[in-house]
């Protein structure tokens, strides 16, 4: 498993599921996870706080941070557009991209969605992975200050996600 992988699971709408397998999670983040010790130790922290909740106040959480607050919006393209025209083409965009390397999108979900870019990542080489969350890490980097200025648990896992994108920037 990536980081990235993980990661997409870890910004999905939390489950039973993903409850019961917290211990795995944690094994492979103590393994085989291609993660460095920041990044191990920020998913630990999310790790312990999905441990300290039930799985309806993990619920509730996650809806008031994600769906009911525009400005923690995992849909990436809302940051740059809102609901202007302009966003349709960038989300076709982002679908021709995904076609391209043969990845099917589900018909009820937009490319722009941060668990599915992140699964998508997730097949990429490292670097070819980083060069392309540079492309986002401006609204990464935004998307992640407001869930710090909300005190989300969720801040730490963009921080992740906007590291891994600026690392390239750095690099360039």
């Amino acid at each position: 498993m990536t980081i990235y992988k993980l990661l997409s699971v870890l910004l999905e709408y939390p489950s039973e599921e993903l409850l019961e397998h917290l211990a795995e999670i944690r094994l492979v983040l103590e393994g085989s996870l291609d993660a460095g010790d920041a990044e191990r130790a920020g998913v630990m922290k999310f790790l312990a706080y999905l441990e300290g909740e039930d799985l309806t106040a993990l619920q509730a959480e996650y809806v008031q941070t994600f769906d009911m607050t525009p400005e923690h919006s995992l849909h990436l393209t809302h940051h740059l557009f809102g609901d202007d025209k302009n966003r349709g083409p960038a989300l076709i965009d982002l679908a021709e991209l995904y076609k391209d390397y043969g990845v099917q999108v589900a018909a009820n979900e937009l490319p722009d969605y941060l668990p599915l870019i992140l699964e998508f990542t997730a097949y990429l080489e490292d670097s070819e992975a980083r060069m392309f969350l540079a492309d986002g890490v401006k609204v990464l980097s935004v998307l992640a200050a407001n869930l710090e200025k909300a005190k989300s648990p969720y801040a730490g896992l963009l921080r992740i996600v906007e590291g891994r994108g600026n690392l390239t920037r750095l690099a360039a």
